[in-house]
């Protein structure tokens, strides 16, 4: 821990300032004047996550030119809306842990979580149109949208177990690099006005979204402790990249006793670990790997677009953090 610590010390160098004055706007911003609301609102805080989404907006903005005002209001408005998709992601998963510690529903109950989830969207957009961030609002409006319908396209697929890698490329980039990208899009947005550049920009979070969702989706078969159930994404029957890559090369035979699994035997440890060990052995995770690093040199491919800056440097090695971390 103490290492990825120091790793994101080194990446967040050039905004360190930025993102001191960033935390102080951000809590202002999640302040309410009812009681038990700003209590949830408290513990949120103190258990918040690596702040990648307002580095990326900061990063960006930096990248492009100078931090605004409008920046740490982007940055805000992306970290809001993230906090509460989590909020809500966990009434629906119905889980009772979040990076390790108790999530809001477990402690508050469905009810409040949700409100809580609901205040965060609404604290969000209330702030963007106070300061007149048409363009950030509708930037982020379309990424909560595009996150809904990946979710809801998992969620489809994950019924009849019929998703290819295709289909699996379009849920993550919805569901995951959509945010990414609009972080990019929003924090260039705020410090210029070249079209090409914000592009640019857009593309790089996306690229780098999907790459840190292959990751995410490697943990479900690994053995280290990331804040989650391993074998969770199997559980619910979400065919992810190492699976679904197996799936489209076994034979008939192994393909009906691996979706077999996955339908019906998904919480019996024998049988799980049989199709963890059988898509290690057949090549499931090292594929994985090879799609997750080709996103990863799009994304630094795009950043070739642009001359050499300490925020270039942060933003390529917060890259390899994506990729590299350990949950």
């Amino acid at each position: 821990m103490q290492k990825m610590s120091e790793t994101l010390t080194t990446i967040q160098a050039p905004i360190a300032e930025e993102l001191v004055y960033f935390d102080k706007y951000f809590k202002s911003a999640m302040r309410s004047d009812v009681a038990l609301l700003d209590k949830v609102m408290s513990y949120l805080l103190k258990r918040k996550g690596k702040q990648m989404r307002p580095m990326l907006v900061l990063l960006s903005a930096q990248f492009c030119g100078v931090i605004t005002p409008a920046t740490y209001r982007g940055a805000a408005l992306a970290e809001l809306l993230h906090t509460a998709t989590l909020i809500h992601d966990d009434v629906v998963d119905e889980s009772d842990e979040r990076r390790g510690f108790f999530s809001i529903n477990a402690l508050w109950k469905n009810k409040i979580a949700v409100l809580a989830g609901d205040f965060l969207f609404s604290r969000g957009f209330l702030m963007a149109l106070e300061h007149d961030d048409y363009n950030a609002l509708k930037i982020m409006s379309k990424a909560v949208k595009m996150m809904s319908e990946g979710e809801l396209l998992q969620t489809e697929k994950a019924r009849m177990l019929n998703i290819d890698e295709a289909i699996y490329l379009d849920i993550i980039r919805a569901k995951t690099a959509s945010l990414f990208a609009s972080c990019c899009e929003t924090g260039a947005a705020s410090a210029t006005e070249d079209a090409e550049k914000i592009e640019k920009m857009r593309e790089f979070g996306e690229f780098v979204g999907i790459a840190f969702q292959i990751k995410d989706d490697l943990f479900d078969y690994g053995t280290d402790d990331v804040g989650k159930p391993r074998a969770i994404d199997i559980q619910e029957k979400k065919l992810t990249l190492p699976l679904i890559h197996i799936l489209n090369k076994a034979s008939w035979g192994e393909r009906r006793k691996l979706i077999n699994i996955v339908k019906r035997h998904n919480t019996q440890k024998d049988k799980v670990q049989y199709l963890i060990d059988y898509v290690y052995d057949n090549g499931g995770i090292s594929y994985s790997k090879e799609v997750m690093n080709q996103y990863v040199d799009r994304a630094l491919e795009t950043l070739d677009f642009f001359e050499d800056t300490p925020a270039k440097t942060s933003l390529i090695s917060l890259v390899n953090f994506a990729i590299n971390r350990k949950k």
